[in-house]
């Protein structure tokens, strides 16, 4: 059974990652700090702090690529899309992981 704090770090890993609407960069370094701080107090806040951070390097790089094909002419309604993506997704695994579920992120690549 796992305890409201493992629960609650590990929506934090999730969560944090919003900072990148304040702080550039702040989708990858705030769950970069939560899981380097808290991974080797639980599996659960571990494995969620992983998957968030994989999920954020994985976002900026698809964030990358769209703005690269900008100049293309498809960027910005890609961009669009990755954004939306991002913001949901990271609602949908913050929330599973206030739930207690184990949530792994589509179209994530494994970094960690």
């Amino acid at each position: 059974m796992l305890s409201k704090d493992e629960r609650t770090f590990g929506m934090l890993c999730h969560l944090i990652a919003l900072c990148g609407f304040v702080i550039p960069l702040g989708s990858i370094i705030g769950p970069l700090v939560v899981w380097l701080l808290k991974r080797d107090a639980s599996p659960y806040i571990d494995g969620h702090g992983r998957e968030s951070l994989n999920f954020q390097i994985s976002i900026a790089i698809y964030g990358i690529a769209s703005a690269i094909l900008i100049f293309v002419g498809i960027g910005i309604l890609l961009s669009i899309a990755v954004g939306i993506f991002w913001l949901v997704m990271t609602i949908i695994a913050s929330l599973k992981a206030n739930d207690g579920v184990e949530y792994r992120y589509p179209l994530t690549i494994r970094f960690l």
